[in-house]
């Protein structure tokens, strides 16, 4: 098993990038993980404050459970994996389950700043991006997909999503094995990203034998 590890800033093209990833190899050998399913549930406080947390801080995330979760697909075991909310912040009740696969994508913006998880990581991806280009992006995604007005996003932006990045994200990119420049439209850099997993699966097939 190849686990490959794709961080990079809200909006950068992290996902762009995975469903390239996806698009190319077959059916069953590749499975993502996004970390966006581990953050800790927060039914213990009210919905106003639950809205307040901050979703680029590394302590929003249960990275121990990421990390037993990718420990047990190594061992050839299904986990069940969490489905997070970001409109009521909270875990449902309900799981996915996954089956292990010849490669693992483990995405997400804080992915390369958990020194546990990176110890996991075979192959560290950082998907770099304009900030104008992502402040667009998460525009866009926070209308369609989480119902927010512009004016919302936009505070959240200044007060946790830029200060976070800074903070926490952009140092990450120092543990980056591969830096993918302009996001998920760099072609060039997603297939020597293709060829580098290709090669290190061939690799681990030859040394399986």
């Amino acid at each position: 098993m190849l686990i490959v590890g794709i961080a990079g800033g809200t909006g950068s093209g992290k996902t762009t990038v995975v469903n390239k990833l996806m698009d190319v190899f077959p059916n069953g050998e590749i499975i993502v993980i996004p970390q966006d399913a581990y953050y800790k549930d927060s039914g213990n406080i009210p919905l106003k404050e639950r809205q307040k947390i901050n979703f680029d801080h590394p302590d929003s995330l249960e990275f121990s459970l990421l990390i037993d979760h990718l420990n047990q697909l190594k061992k050839g075991k299904s986990i069940e994996m969490p489905i997070y909310s970001y409109l009521t912040c909270l875990r449902s009740k309900e799981t996915i389950t996954v089956s292990p696969a010849r490669v693992v994508l483990v995405e997400g913006i804080l992915i390369l700043a958990d020194a546990g998880l990176r110890k996991m990581l075979d192959i560290k991806v950082f998907v770099d991006a304009d900030a104008d280009d992502r402040l667009g992006r998460v525009i866009t995604r926070d209308i369609v997909e989480r119902g927010r007005s512009v004016l919302k996003v936009l505070e959240r932006y200044h007060d946790t999503v830029k200060p976070s990045h800074l903070q926490f994200i952009e140092p990450s990119k120092r543990y980056a094995d591969i830096i993918i420049p302009g996001g998920g439209e760099n072609q060039v850099g997603i297939e020597v990203l293709i060829t580098i997993i290709e090669k290190q699966l061939r690799k681990n097939r030859k040394n399986a034998r």
